[in-house]
């Protein structure tokens, strides 16, 4: 395994969560004082799993039909629209 895209992919996926509403929702789910911290967390550690799976699982399908510079063109157009939208509804 290579260390250098272990370590890539960890810090993008890692960086790119802190503080999304996923995040934000386990922190309020975990402010709960009824809540298990624990399960809070194995739940939410399960749900982030399962969706990075399902994102892989995608993702290689992609490849099969796609070349890599366009899932990333796509993906970087997605995040430009998004942001884009984002920014002009903050300002309404």
């Amino acid at each position: 395994m290579d260390f250098r895209m272990l370590l890539a992919v960890f810090s993008t996926v890692f960086i790119a969560e802190l503080g999304d509403k996923t995040q934000l929702a386990t922190i309020l789910i975990a402010a709960d004082k009824e809540m298990n911290r624990v399960a809070v967390f194995l739940a939410a550690s399960c749900a982030l799993v399962l969706a990075c799976l399902l994102a892989v699982l995608i993702g290689s399908q992609f490849s099969r039909w796609m070349s890599p510079r366009a899932l990333k063109i796509i993906a970087g157009l997605g995040f430009f629209v998004l942001g884009t939208w984002m920014l002009l509804s903050a300002r309404a």
